[in-house]
């Protein structure tokens, strides 16, 4: 019976731990280096405690390594579902198209657009590049508007640090 609770708070606790790590790395890369580095306190803390419990324990059960390297895998895909639903960022949308109405109906739907015309060397067809910036909640929505009117439009999505001035609904 000691080892299945052991077993089941080393789960629990590294998907906690694990989770923490995921939106530190994400806090650090949008710049907030105080909440970052609280996290990572925390964070490592609770790791420090939990392998060290998991380590000195009299148990030998493979059950242990499972539950830890399982918290983990849990604990990773955890992390990613709070960091898609919570954390809040933009994403820089580039989308090169050879259907100049996309920008008109893409303004139409209510996102900021700017436009430049590009050619490729070994085409003759005009083709433009849209950039579009928005908040990563929009994305799925503004992915298939793009399908929607040009299903062969090559589309790149970085996410953004930084945004200021211009045209931007949130």
């Amino acid at each position: 019976m000691e080892i299945l609770f052991l077993c089941i708070k080393i789960f629990f606790v590294r998907i906690l731990d694990v989770s923490l790590g995921t939106v530190r790395t994400i806090m650090t890369v949008k710049g907030k280096k105080i909440l970052a580095s609280t996290i990572s306190f925390v964070e490592v803390f609770i790791w420090f405690m939990i392998v060290r419990e998991a380590l000195n324990t009299n148990n030998t059960s493979i059950w242990i390594a499972i539950a830890y390297a399982s918290g983990y895998a849990a604990g990773t895909f955890i992390g990613g579902t709070i960091s898609e639903k919570f954390i809040k960022g933009n994403f820089t949308v580039q989308v090169i198209t050879s259907k100049r109405a996309m920008v008109a109906y893409l303004k139409e739907q209510g996102f900021g657009v700017s436009v430049l015309n590009v050619k490729n060397d070994d085409d003759i067809t005009e083709k433009y590049m849209l950039f579009i910036e928005i908040n990563k909640m929009r994305f799925d929505n503004l992915k298939k508007m793009i399908e929607k009117y040009d299903d062969k439009a090559f589309v790149v999505v970085n996410e953004t640090k930084t945004v200021y001035n211009g045209y931007f609904r949130k």
